[in-house]
């Protein structure tokens, strides 16, 4: 393909073939003799991989270029091609409809055009013969390699219905599980679920509820692959899983390669089972962040977008992790980002889990038992959300890999040497309207704590500086304040309101008015509203730039008064709430204008 092009995304511009180059999506051939017996190793690599083109009558030059060389008679290769294609002798399985195998001329010659499609899960592996174990092939760049018997069996458990850690383990009983997890994880349980019915029942029946138990062919319940991984001790766990291990390693030093901090599950000094790791990893990755000062009624709000999604990060990595495949879950801290690493292939296309909606985990009863205690994402929409989170506050692309061969499926989150945007992150939270926010200061990092207006009487806004100065502003005060009261009963109709309501110098008279009728407005108002000077000092700003202009809109407010993006929404979105400022239009037609109501407040406040 073109460089960094994949036909996917962008097409297959025939016009320009000699531009291509083969790579782990197109593979070409001469096919002088008919149809090449490698044909079907490609076909058997795309399908185990992430599909790819395969152009016959094409070749190479010295240079990697492509160019055509033609068929004989392209439409006898093409009915060539289906008559193999439904023989399961020669391939296991058809993936092709009738778009996907075409003829086209390139300059003047005529070739074949097949474009192979990944295969669905259950349809893999996807083989060449009678034999799986011989003629199963993936892509790895711009050759084709046919798979280990590792990756084939990995293949096949994948394939199945039903995910791989519901195996019943009927060589194990009650024993195998640590006692000291089930109680933790059942008092989190509680925690979220506090009415729920399985609180009071006995701890093998609660197993069995979430899916940690099971019914083996004797008749006797023994534990499931999800209930040993989650609830086990590690040395009972390996010998279903041999090699089984989970690493966290912390590098706080830019360009050291040695860990500063480090938790294995084989150290043998706690249980080593993924839901205690999951539990000791959490705090470790979200210790550095920071923290806006957040409410919801008058409870504290410390859970960030970013604790979020690295949380999904590290339970997507155990949900998707093939725990019989090698080289273990590696989850790595360093000043730079992030980096999640799980065994096993990505069970949907790359870019189908990016986008996000379907939903296909490796191991979905620990999902399950995940989600009872709000951990893990059922709606598929997991990934999606990492990404988009993460761009936003790091702006930096969160990257996403998948090593064939090896099998492993690597996220990489790099702050790109940028700091956590805070003003950024504050847009991402779940019910904004729920929530009282702090005010960021980006010159300290720091926010300051807001108090709740109605439940102070001692509400008090001091003058912006240099305001209540006589030396600077006396004679221009007064006179502008004797203006305002001639015309407290002009209507808000624009360009006039600004000339009866001059705001030249920002005048004593009519600025005390606003503070003490918003002041009045929020004390008797039912929301909770985070206040403090400064807060009090923008929002008395956004009236009275509202007076002076007529007509405003986030972006001149933005403009005018140097503030955020954020923060100017959020005023705005409270002066509206207030009833002192009235919207017209939507979204980024939006303009707002002082209401009636201010100014009949105003007028009446002597």
């Amino acid at each position: 393909m073109k460089k960094g092009e994949k036909i996917s995304e962008k097409g297959f511009d025939l016009g320009q073939l000699n531009a291509y180059r083969e790579d782990n999506q197109l593979e070409v051939k001469a096919a002088q003799g008919g149809l090449p017996d490698a044909l079907w190793e490609s076909y058997s690599a795309f399908a185990n991989t992430d599909g790819g083109c395969i152009l016959l009558g094409v070749k190479e030059h010295a240079d990697g270029s492509l160019y055509a060389v033609g068929l004989k008679d392209a439409e006898k290769m093409r009915t060539d091609f289906w008559n193999v294609v439904n023989n399961r002798q020669k391939i296991s399985v058809n993936l092709m409809t009738e778009r996907r195998v075409r003829v086209e001329t390139v300059d003047g010659k005529e070739i074949l055009v097949l474009e192979v499609p990944r295969a669905d899960r259950p349809s893999r592996p996807v083989y060449k013969g009678l034999d799986p174990r011989a003629g199963t092939y993936r892509r790895n760049g711009a050759g084709d390699y046919r798979c280990s018997l590792e990756e084939v069996s990995a293949l096949f458990r994948d394939a199945a219905m039903v995910t791989q850690d519901a195996k019943v383990l009927q060589n194990m009983d009650m024993s195998v599980f640590c006692q000291e997890t089930i109680r933790s994880y059942r008092q989190i349980f509680r925690s979220s679920h506090p009415d729920h019915v399985w609180n009071n029942l006995e701890d093998e029946v609660f197993l069995r509820r979430i899916g940690a138990m099971a019914v083996a062919d004797d008749a006797v319940y023994h534990p499931t692959a999800a209930g040993l991984l989650m609830f086990g001790y590690e040395y009972e766990i390996v010998r279903e899983f041999p090699q089984y291990f989970l690493d966290f390693q912390e590098n706080r030093q830019m360009h050291r390669t040695r860990w500063t901090d480090r938790i294995v599950s084989s150290s043998g000094d706690w249980s080593g089972n993924v839901f205690d790791f999951v539990f000791r990893v959490i705090p470790k990755l979200t210790a550095d962040l920071k923290v806006p000062f957040v409410l919801k009624g008058v409870q504290r709000v410390d859970d960030t977008p970013v604790h979020k999604i690295l949380r999904e990060a590290l339970t997507n990595a155990c949900v998707h992790a093939d725990f019989y495949g090698r080289r273990g879950l590696v989850i790595q801290k360093t000043a730079d980002g992030f980096v999640f690493s799980n065994p096993g292939s990505m069970r949907v296309a790359k870019s189908v889990a990016v986008e996000g909606g379907v939903s296909d985990p490796r191991n979905g009863l620990m999902l399950k038992i995940f989600s009872l205690v709000d951990y893990g994402e059922r709606a598929g929409s997991g990934l999606n959300s990492i990404v988009f989170v993460w761009e936003k506050v790091f702006h930096s692309v969160a990257k996403i890999e998948e090593e064939i061969g090896v099998d492993r499926v690597v996220l990489t989150l790099d702050k790109s040497g940028h700091e956590q945007d805070v003003e950024a992150m504050l847009e991402l939270y779940d019910d904004p309207e729920e929530l009282t926010f702090g005010e960021f200061d980006p010159r300290n990092g720091e926010f300051d704590t807001p108090f709740m207006a109605h439940e102070s009487h001692n509400v008090s806004y001091g003058p912006q500086k240099g305001l209540d100065d006589p030396q600077k502003g006396g004679n221009d005060t007064q006179k502008t304040g004797n203006d305002s009261q001639k015309g407290g009963n002009t209507p808000n109709n624009g360009r006039q309101m600004a000339d009866k309501w001059s705001i030249n110098g920002r005048q004593m008279a009519d600025k005390r008015k606003i503070e003490v009728v918003l002041a009045d407005k929020m004390m008797k108002s039912d929301e909770k509203w985070p206040m403090n000077q400064e807060v009090a000092d923008k929002l008395v700003s956004v009236l009275l730039f509202a007076m002076e202009s007529g007509t405003i809109t986030s972006g001149s407010v933005m403009e005018s008064l140097s503030l955020s993006e954020t923060t100017t929404k959020r005023h705005l979105r409270r002066l509206v709430k207030l009833g002192f400022l009235e919207p017209k239009g939507a979204n980024k037609n939006r303009t707002y204008s002082a209401s009636d109501e201010l100014l009949k407040l105003l007028t009446e406040k002597k």
